[in-house]
């Protein structure tokens, strides 16, 4: 009977492995792409309108496109799509960074912070192969909220109001939110609740892009921009 559990046990473990490593490398792969979009964002002088554009279509991919593909080969290019167009949405904001007194100490502090996030949250939930399924709840619920809060808080600045420190609450709400998404995604990924890299990957990406971007707006205020 013991050895009937351990072999059922080694395909699952193999399985998960597999699954796991496929997601870090194809995340890697799309960091490196969104990057060089972001840059290539960048040198050409990219408008706000223009990544205002490719955001709609990055979500529009990952709620209309991406459901139907991530079972196919299809949804490599998909992805590879998604990311490339989220990352070039950044070159408007990394470039208003960088034309500021410090801004690029500020954005490479963004990288940094975010990359230490991500990989402490993802050692700790590998190392300890500890269950955070319980988080899933919360975590959508606490997006529902910053959601909601940030587009009253959109809303309001249309009307005039200052928001800043309403904005800033938010964006420490939402490092702390997608910190909680790592846990959880990685968790799914260990556990075998997530058996899928291409949707691992994808749900992994936003979180570091959410974490970057909202890192990059508390630095920027700490240091009066």
């Amino acid at each position: 009977m013991q050895d009937q559990i351990s072999n059922y046990a080694q395909p699952s473990a193999l399985a998960t492995n597999k699954v796991l490593r496929n997601t870090y490398m194809l995340l890697s792969m799309t960091l490196a792409f969104s990057a060089i979009c972001a840059g290539g964002a960048m040198a050409i002088g990219l408008g706000r309108g223009a990544a205002l554009m490719m955001m709609i279509a990055a979500i529009a991919l990952v709620w209309f496109v991406l459901p139907r593909t991530a079972n196919s080969s299809a949804g490599l290019g998909v992805v590879f799509l998604f990311t490339g167009l989220l990352g070039a949405s950044l070159g408007p904001t990394i470039n208003a960074y960088l034309g500021l007194a410090g801004g690029a100490q500020i954005v490479l502090q963004a990288l940094g912070g975010t990359a230490f996030i991500f990989l402490a949250l993802s050692a700790y939930v590998i190392t300890s192969k500890k269950d955070f399924s319980f988080m899933g709840g919360f975590l959508f619920v606490g997006l529902m909220v910053i959601v909601v809060a940030s587009l009253g808080g959109l809303v309001a600045s249309l009307m005039g109001v200052n928001v800043s420190v309403f904005s800033l609450a938010i964006s420490g709400a939402s490092v702390l939110l997608f910190s909680g998404f790592i846990l959880y995604d990685t968790s799914r990924i260990i556990n075998g609740g997530e058996t899928n890299y291409i949707m691992a990957t994808v749900s992994l990406y936003l979180s570091i892009y959410n974490i970057f971007v909202h890192l990059l707006h508390l630095l920027g205020a700490m240091n009066d921009d």
